[in-house]
């Protein structure tokens, strides 16, 4: 597991990629209905329910591949948790658990976290397209919590397929 804060919006009003980069933290304190200490979307309302970001570091490596550029630096991204193995766009509207080693920290998944335009400047022309539906989930803290850097366990009751971590979301079928 990958974990970042973002203390301030990094992208935003940006004209070019001189901004230099955030770096991970070995852990982060998460609480129930705020979001991550010290984030920048920690207690504010308009991000009550999507404080924390989960991201898939396969599909970081699958728009790499994709586009034939890269390795990329997931961190770039400015996700709060970075997984290694985790279908992560097949949380979206499910309730979640991860666990680092000081016990669960219980989240609900909510909207699409989307790629901002930024990606194609940041990590490669193309790379704002190719992550959609495959940037992360935004989610809401259900309860309060320590993740730490390293190895954890997600539990879910949706059945989740580490194959499909690198895939953009399944969308829903139509009825006709």
């Amino acid at each position: 597991m990958g974990l970042l804060v973002a203390a301030a919006h990094r992208y935003d009003g940006r004209p070019d990629p001189a901004y230099g980069t955030d770096s991970g933290v070995a852990a982060v304190q998460v609480r129930a209905g705020v979001g991550v200490v010290g984030d920048r979307y920690a207690g504010k309302p308009a991000h009550r329910d999507a404080s924390v970001t989960v991201l898939a570091v396969e599909a970081v490596e699958a728009v790499a591949a994709d586009l034939g550029a890269g390795p990329f630096d997931p961190l770039l991204l400015r996700r709060t948790v970075v997984l290694r193995g985790a279908e992560v766009e097949a949380l979206r509207g499910q309730p979640f658990a991860l666990d680092s080693g000081d016990g669960l920290v219980l989240l609900q998944g909510g909207r699409p976290a989307a790629p901002c335009a930024w990606m194609d400047v940041v990590l490669a022309p193309g790379a704002h397209a190719a992550l959609r539906g495959r940037a992360g989930v935004r989610c809401a803290p259900l309860t309060d919590g320590t993740l730490r850097l390293g190895p954890a366990v997600l539990s879910s009751a949706v059945p989740l397929d580490p194959a499909r971590a690198a895939l953009p979301a399944r969308r829903a079928a139509r009825r006709g």
